[in-house]
């Protein structure tokens, strides 16, 4: 998932991703899906952006 498809969620969405990401991640953790740390690690870079991006809004909000 690319940035400009995360500016594109609405808050709600983006929380369900976050939700989808985070199970995703320990389901990739565990074992039961034994796909390489690549997938773990673009899952990790992914809720990352999601984060980064939450963030920058609560700022910018603040600001105004």
């Amino acid at each position: 998932m690319k940035y400009k498809d995360i500016q594109k969620l609405s808050e709600k969405d983006r929380e369900k991703k976050l939700k989808e990401l985070k199970m995703e991640l320990i389901k990739s953790k565990t074992g039961t899906e034994k796909q390489g740390g690549s997938k773990t690690r673009n899952i990790r870079k992914i809720i990352a952006r999601i984060h980064t991006f939450n963030n920058q809004n609560k700022l910018e909000v603040e600001k105004k």
